[in-house]
């Protein structure tokens, strides 16, 4: 991008922003055509600013920007609306998203479709709908369009079609594969069904072990990506529950 090139109407998000000098911000930004990517808002945080009650967390902005660089220059942001505010838990979940986008969605790297499923899934948590099958919908789009997709429906060393009454082994980068007869109690224990993964398939979470069953999957599989990076979002949500 050329110092004089300027972006301008583009639908984006802030996923985080932190302090620029006395009176500026650095905004980091999910944009639709253009990913994710740091802006700077000269003289944001003044008093006086207009873009003080634009520059939110959750709410849709159509923003522009200019020049070169590792970071752009704010140049216009106006507020989209038509998003309730998040809150309590919804407001955590929130931010658990904003988190994972920042620490597995690599800078300037265009996702339509996880940016329409971020929209979404806000959307679903500020209406209250239930959370847990939302989250795993927008898990398994993000894992998808980092190039992670699931493989669900076939056994990874038999290439058979997963059965729903069987017993399987997630192995990452690979599959499932299903449990043997002799395998010990303990290795039994961190299985899958069969259904569960059929279901995970085609995001049906109506069955209650369905759902309980891939939270544990896409959790195992986010961390792997991850490679050791806490989730701090994850650690204050289990904490507020505990509370």
């Amino acid at each position: 991008m050329s110092a004089r090139q300027r972006i301008d109407g583009q639908q984006a998000w802030i996923l985080h922003s932190y302090p620029y000098s006395e009176t500026s911000l650095i905004l980091d930004v999910l944009s639709r055509d253009h990913g994710r990517l740091p802006l700077l808002a000269r003289g944001a945080r003044r008093p006086r600013s207009a873009l003080r009650g634009v520059l939110q967390a959750f709410q849709p902005i159509e923003m522009g920007w200019f020049g070169g660089g590792e970071v752009r220059t704010l140049a216009k942001a106006e507020w989209v609306g038509g998003m309730p505010l998040l809150g309590g838990p919804a407001l955590m979940l929130g931010y658990y998203l904003n988190e994972l986008l920042l620490k597995l969605l690599p800078r300037e790297d265009a996702h339509p479709a996880l940016f329409e499923a971020y929209a979404a899934s806000l959307q679903a948590l500020a209406r209250g709908e239930p959370h847990e099958s939302r989250l795993r919908l927008f898990e398994k789009t993000l894992l998808k369009e980092l190039g992670y997709g699931l493989s669900l429906e076939r056994d990874a060393l038999s290439g058979q079609p997963v059965r729903m009454n069987a017993s399987y082994h997630y192995q990452i980068e690979r599959g499932p594969v299903e449990v043997s007869s002799g395998e010990d109690g303990a290795s039994a224990q961190r299985s899958l069904r069969g259904k569960t993964l059929l279901d995970l398939a085609r995001d049906d979470y109506s069955d209650a072990q369905t759902l309980a069953e891939s939270k544990a999957l896409m959790r195992r599989l986010i961390n792997h990506h991850l490679s050791g990076q806490p989730l701090q979002s994850r650690r204050v949500f289990i904490e507020l529950q505990e509370l």
